[in-house]
């Protein structure tokens, strides 16, 4: 084992927080430990706000290089690393939803083959496309504060702080925002059986 083997070990093993502190020191290993660790789930976020796999590649490398150059702003008495990378994550995604856009050629709708395919897989085929489609219509405060409480998974207390809102604002949010998308998706059940 090289003499740097045990240093390493011991870094994969630290806390976020304590990566942060090593990162503002420009560490690159630490940072790449996090970049590890947590660049999944920041492009997870982001495409479910931008609902664009390209865009939300590249919104978590923005992130990425955010925390990067902004790491001695950092305060873990303030907020967890996740929480602080999530509200970068979300003003990025945030940004993207309000720029003009336009879709290239090759993100054009697949035609489908014919091939018939099992009735289950096009049933949850649809119920997706039915859930995206909904959470398309939500405004993005509200997609943001989904994604991040039923779909990442964060706790109430956590996505608030992710979104800078008080436990009770957020909580406000996500009613609104399951609602919202509850009638969205009726909404577009009816709408396909109409047709």
């Amino acid at each position: 084992m090289r003499p740097g083997g045990a240093r390493s070990i011991d870094m994969q093993d630290t806390s976020d927080e304590m990566l942060m502190a090593a990162v503002a020191a420009r560490r690159q290993q630490a940072f790449r430990i996090l970049m590890d660790r947590h660049m999944p789930r920041a492009i997870r976020v982001a495409q479910r706000i931008v609902r664009n796999p390209a865009e939300a590649d590249d919104i978590g490398q923005e992130a990425f290089l955010r925390v990067w150059h902004k790491a001695d702003s950092f305060d873990p008495a303030i907020a967890r690393f996740t929480t602080w990378l999530y509200r970068i994550v979300l003003n990025l995604a945030f940004d993207r939803v309000r720029r003009p856009s336009f879709a290239p050629i090759d993100e054009a709708a697949e035609i489908e083959s014919g091939e018939p395919g099992a009735v289950e897989t096009i049933i949850a085929r649809e119920q997706r496309r039915a859930l995206q489609d909904a959470m398309a219509r939500l405004p993005e405060r509200q997609r943001g504060a989904i994604a991040l409480f039923h779909m990442e998974g964060l706790s109430g207390e956590e996505a608030a702080r992710a979104m800078d809102l008080s436990a009770k604002a957020f909580e406000s949010l996500l009613g609104r925002a399951r609602a919202a998308l509850k009638k969205e998706v009726e909404n577009i059940e009816n709408d396909r059986r109409s047709r």
